[in-house]
């Protein structure tokens, strides 16, 4: 390490007497400790035991020149980085020139004067310094960044084990939360089926589907939620032709829609390929679909078009009859605001944020407006994609 002030410690290496005693003197006068060898030889074996901050060198010596000397100190790690001032008589430019090729830092010609040599000395010494400072708060940095890096390694395994044992648990779940919901539906219909058929039987069996079919939808849509949120990074966005999705979607929502009285049209031009997967994209469009039908009036319809721009697709889902309370309008997404009652008939359970989680999947967006006269717009909007780049097979997050 070099040393600051009048601790640096310098090697003067020069085969005449007089320049010795020359550096030395003016060396010692600035506070320097100086070492003076007549020889490469015998100076490369003192600076391999212990290097010193700087070397003044000679060219011209018997034993072994200053340029091999000067190439033997740089062939070493242990004394690579010290810097090297050649001294010499020499004056031509290639002299120079192969000095610096050996490895020096600076070149000072003879006759040797007592300002130049103490301004060259010191400004390298300086600049010595500043390297092994920079070099210092690199190897601390490299250290930082090791750490933090063996951190990030260990907490993703925990995440790894942590995301395994969520989705052996979401499975194990599903399965529970099925078995015994099977069980009790399946013994009321059997209790259902012995009663006589009385009005308050016909209002109680209704209650009872209505309930039944509420409570599976609930189950199934929280439980993609968080299968979506385990699984995402797993997602194998493949292209997909939107026509079929807006068709298949269409085809699932039809009969809700007919049930409340409610016309579904899709318009006939659905245009090119979205980026997503074919029964999340499906099933995200009809829960979109069925939650305008909830908004509509019987005897109204919802109107689903689709417009293709030059990197994006926009899905328009228009319902008329009914609106969203603005203080509404910002939580409709929202996963708890599910018992919040949006609509005259209650509220919309998950499906908004079910859909909303699966096209955010695929880099997509859903928006919702409300409308006056009353009504709603959601406006889907798909990353475009090419048949060229599909791929056979996609991973599913569905239950």
């Amino acid at each position: 390490m070099t040393k600051s002030g009048n601790e640096a410690d310098i090697m003067v290496v020069d085969d005449t007497p007089e320049i010795r005693g020359f550096l030395t003197n003016i060396l010692r006068k600035q506070g320097y400790r100086v070492r003076a060898f007549d020889g490469g030889r015998c100076a490369l074996a003192a600076a391999a035991e212990q290097p010193p901050d700087l070397i003044l060198l000679d060219v011209c010596m018997p034993d072994m020149d200053g340029y091999e000397t000067c190439e033997r100190v740089k062939a070493s790690p242990w004394l690579a980085a010290i810097p090297i001032i050649f001294i010499s008589a020499l004056d031509q430019t290639w002299d120079k020139m192969r000095a610096f090729q050996c490895g020096a830092i600076d070149y000072v010609t003879k006759p040797l004067q007592y300002e130049e040599v103490r301004a060259r000395v010191d400004t390298h010494l300086q600049l010595r310094q500043l390297q092994q400072r920079l070099e210092r708060r690199n190897e601390r940095l490299s250290e930082v960044v090791a750490v933090r890096t063996r951190q990030l390694s260990e907490a993703h395994e925990r995440l790894a084990i942590l995301d395994k044992a969520k989705s052996d648990f979401l499975d194990l779940i599903s399965h529970e939360l099925r078995t015994p919901l099977t069980g009790l539906l399946g013994v009321g219909e059997l209790l259902l089926g012995r009663s006589a058929s009385t009005p308050d039987y016909e209002r109680l069996e209704n209650l009872y589907q209505q309930s039944r079919l509420r409570l599976l939808r609930i189950v199934d849509d929280a439980l993609l939620l968080a299968r979506i949120d385990v699984r995402a990074g797993k997602l194998i966005p493949q292209p997909v032709p939107l026509a079929s999705v807006l068709g298949l979607a269409a085809e699932e929502a039809g009969s809700f829609a007919q049930a409340r009285n409610v016309a579904l049209e899709v318009a006939p031009d659905s245009p090119g390929w979205v980026t997503g997967e074919r029964e999340l994209l499906v099933k995200a469009l009809r829960a979109l679909m069925e939650t305008a039908v909830r908004f509509s009036k019987p005897g109204e319809s919802v109107q689903v078009s689709c417009h293709t721009g030059p990197s994006e697709v926009r899905c328009l889902i228009g319902a008329s009859g009914r609106g969203i309370p603005a203080d509404l309008v910002p939580k409709f997404f929202g996963v708890f605001s599910v018992n919040e009652a949006i609509t005259p008939g209650g509220d919309l359970g998950l499906a908004p944020p079910v859909a909303e989680r699966i096209i955010s999947l695929f880099g997509g967006s859903v928006a919702v407006e409300s409308l006056d006269p009353p009504g709603i717009r959601l406006t889907v909007t798909l990353k475009s994609a090419t048949a060229a780049t599909a791929t056979p097979e996609a991973v599913c997050v569905g239950p």
